[in-house]
């Protein structure tokens, strides 16, 4: 943890506005980027924001120092944005396709501009591939770990996954 990030954690744990107001600032618009990958509604996106720095802060004691401070935040931002995909679940039942395609054609992740395109069509995809596609592309988790965080089968998230490469596919060739 860089002097700083220390600096602001004890402001926070203080409760000093000052410091809560800076960390915000800091951190804000890289984690909204994080919640606008699960919720593409952008005002909601900003409510799970608030509502995640909101637990950051009445949370902050249990922040060891241990580890990078935007790690931790990070956490604490995807929990919330999976928790606002479950509440939206439980409100819109989803039905779940098994569809066992994958991407036809490989594209350069590491170009920034086909990034961005990816990422504008991820965006677009129906709610429970763009979950699963999210967690598994992105954040890392395998499909075990998704099923456990979004109550979810196994081979639900796998065929989510699927699904999610098949319109992905499907959304980039069109606009090739």
């Amino acid at each position: 943890m860089d002097i700083n990030d220390k600096q602001l954690v004890d402001g926070c744990r203080k409760h000093e506005r000052k410091s809560q107001e800076q960390l915000y600032r800091k951190y804000a618009g890289e984690m909204l980027r994080i919640c606008l990958a699960y919720e593409p509604d952008r005002d909601e996106a900003k409510d799970i924001l608030q509502n995640a720095f909101l637990k950051v802060f009445r949370n902050i004691e249990a922040y060891s120092g241990e580890g990078a401070l935007k790690a931790w935040i990070r956490r604490i931002i995807t929990n919330t944005a999976i928790d606002a995909f479950r509440k939206k679940q439980k409100e819109h039942t989803l039905r779940f396709d098994d569809v066992g395609e994958v991407f036809e054609h490989p594209c350069d992740v590491s170009d920034p501009l086909v990034c961005q395109d990816l990422l504008k069509e991820v965006e677009k995809l129906p709610d429970g591939a763009r979950m699963v596609f999210n967690l598994y592309a992105i954040e890392g988790y395998n499909h075990k770990e998704i099923a456990e965080r979004l109550n979810i089968s196994e081979g639900t998230s796998k065929s989510q996954l699927s699904r999610a490469r098949k319109l992905l596919n499907e959304q980039l060739m069109s606009v090739i």
